[in-house]
């Protein structure tokens, strides 16, 4: 399980475990908040394609998908 401090989520970098279409690496571009300020997701962009998905946030945190930093 990685631990995340979602403040330090954008601008931060990601290996997909598996890739598909070739992305591999991807950067944290945006995180989206609800009304109360609670971070939801995340918009992630693959450095690649330049290609952006949303993804929950909390999904970075599954080791089986998600590697800190580029590998």
């Amino acid at each position: 399980m990685n631990r995340i401090n979602p403040k330090k989520l954008p601008q931060s970098k990601w290996t997909a475990v598996t890739p598909r279409n070739k992305e591999k690496h991807f950067l944290v571009t945006e995180l989206m908040f609800d009304e109360a300020g609670v971070p939801r997701t995340c918009i992630l962009e693959a450095v690649h394609s330049h290609r952006e998905t949303e993804l929950d946030w909390q999904e970075l945190k599954n080791t089986e998908h998600w590697l800190m930093g580029w590998q």
